[in-house]
């Protein structure tokens, strides 16, 4: 027998000011067309003055918890991704967990921009595997418009705020590919790649937080090329082909992204979960939220496998297989 970690829960949290393009009209040299037509984006979520990127984790965690039917004293540990934590230091991950009530276990924070979830569910299927925790919360939380340069059309009108949720818990399985849970991840990252897409500030630099930085055209580049190969080295692992794939949940950051990594892999859009046109780029958050809506649409059946990848500054990349 082998254990696995399956998801048992999945919950999601949008800040209620809903920001549609025409809102960058008077202020920028865009319009609606121009932003749908390159990026598929037609609105995002920003978070309200004071709300904070553990606020939005403690809700989307809150609704996790409810959906797997647990407390929070149930969970052994939170992990949460963001670029946007609320401090230097603690980690978002303990406000979470203060805010939850949980009175045990463990919270840190993982930090790999848009990737970050996947290498946060990397870990905590590790953590599960090797008898470590039992359940786990994984967390994609940001608020990007914290970040932003409100003058530079080309990044500013593709982010948005908000958080995802999954509960992991342990189960026995066969070890083989037919069982439910993660099957298997592929991580990567490349630094010498580092000013393609950053942010111009930090404590040991400027001492500031600094504004997003990036440059489109060859992060388009990378992206489609490593979001397919990642892929594809994680079904290797898992033993199974892209034919076998029910559902492709990526990174939800630009529509034209997406449908090559899609058309990479030799999957149909109908296969492709796609939530970028409401949520815009809400980065560690995006896959995590992208589970939640479709868990609740009732797209997923038990059996289906499910692969989920992501790119970001760094750059990093990886991807994770798992069997619904």
């Amino acid at each position: 027998m082998t254990r696995r970690a399956i998801i048992t829960g999945t919950g999601h949290y949008l800040p209620e000011r809903v920001v549609e393009n025409s809102w960058f009209e008077d202020k920028l040299d865009t319009s609606d067309e121009w932003i749908r037509a390159r990026t598929g984006i037609e609105r995002r979520h920003f978070a309200a003055e004071g709300q904070t990127t553990s606020d939005l984790g403690i809700q989307a965690a809150r609704a996790a918890l409810e959906k797997a039917g647990l407390q929070p004293d149930d969970i052994d540990g939170i992990v949460l991704a963001t670029s946007t934590p609320d401090f230097t230091f603690p980690a978002a991950a303990t406000m979470v967990q203060s805010g939850l009530g949980m009175t045990r276990g463990f919270a840190f924070d993982i930090q790999a921009v848009c990737a970050g979830f996947v290498f946060a569910l990397a870990n905590a299927d590790a953590m599960i595997r090797s008898g470590q925790a039992e359940r786990i919360l994984v967390i994609g939380a940001e608020t990007f418009s914290r970040i932003m340069d409100w003058t530079d059309r080309s990044t500013c009108v593709l982010f948005g705020d908000g958080a995802g949720a999954v509960v992991l818990e342990a189960r026995e399985g066969k070890g083989d590919n037919s069982d439910r849970g993660i099957l298997a991840c592929d991580l990567n990252s490349d630094g010498k790649y580092r000013e393609l897409l950053y942010v111009d500030g930090g404590v040991s630099t400027t001492g500031t937080a600094g504004q997003l930085r990036m440059q489109g055209n060859l992060v388009f580049r990378h992206s489609v090329e490593k979001l397919a190969k990642t892929a594809h080295a994680a079904l290797d692992k898992a033993g199974l082909t892209p034919d076998e794939v029910d559902w492709l949940v990526p990174h939800q950051a630009n529509l034209r992204i997406i449908s090559a990594t899609a058309q990479k892999m030799g999957l149909p859009m109908e296969k492709v979960v796609l939530t970028v046109a409401d949520h815009g780029n809400t980065s560690a958050a995006s896959i995590p939220l992208a589970l939640s809506v479709a868990d609740g649409e009732g797209r997923f059946k038990p059996g289906d496998v499910l692969v989920t990848e992501a790119i970001g500054g760094g750059l990093s990349w990886g991807s994770a297989v798992l069997r619904w």
